[in-house]
């Protein structure tokens, strides 16, 4: 399994990166209303065409089909397992031989409604008493992503129950600088 993040999404000229993307992805970057959003899709596709180069060899332009409830394969390599997420600060992928789900979202304030549609008493009581509530509700929020990218259901479950048995391979990871936390599983 390999994990490639990037942390610097004005780092790199977006033109240039346009040029670099297949076609579909190209489309479906620029449907993105703003630069980051469109920056942020580039990046997350540029870290699958470097680990797949680094991990693989394969140096062409991956094109993607899609499961059932919207989980991306590639079509010329269906036998490599990829996920990709992104948020305001960052770009992810993770590429294994096996299924995997990774989810990477901001630091923010949370919505108490969205901890009451989204979390389960046990997992609202571990918010409460953290030293960082809004850490916390984005740790449980990146883990119940993971898990359902890993399945490929993606939100169409009761998110309650997500994680009443997760994976045993469930890993979060908080960024050094506090900007962001990823989750991911296989």
């Amino acid at each position: 399994m390999a994990i490639y993040i990037n942390d610097h999404i004005y780092d790199f000229d977006f033109e240039t990166a346009l040029n670099e993307l297949s076609a579909q992805r190209r489309e479906q970057a620029l449907k993105f209303k703003h630069e980051l959003g469109q920056r942020t899709c580039v990046a997350a596709y540029l870290l699958l065409c470097e680990g797949l180069q680094q991990e693989y060899g394969i140096t062409e332009k991956p094109v993607f089909e899609y499961g059932k409830h919207g989980k991306p394969f590639m079509v010329a390599h269906p036998e490599i397992h990829f996920n990709l997420s992104h948020c305001r600060e960052a770009a992810i992928c993770i590429l294994s031989d096996k299924p995997v789900g990774v989810d990477i979202e901001s630091i923010r304030e949370y919505k108490q409604t969205l901890v009451d549609y989204t979390m389960n008493p046990d997992e609202i009581l571990q918010i409460q008493q953290a030293e960082r509530p809004d850490v916390e509700f984005i740790k449980l929020w990146t883990q119940k992503e993971a898990v359902l990218k890993l399945s490929g259901e993606g939100i169409s479950r009761d998110m309650k129950k997500v994680l009443v048995n997760p994976p045993a391979s469930l890993t979060t990871v908080v960024s050094e600088d506090n900007r962001y936390i990823y989750s991911y599983c296989y």
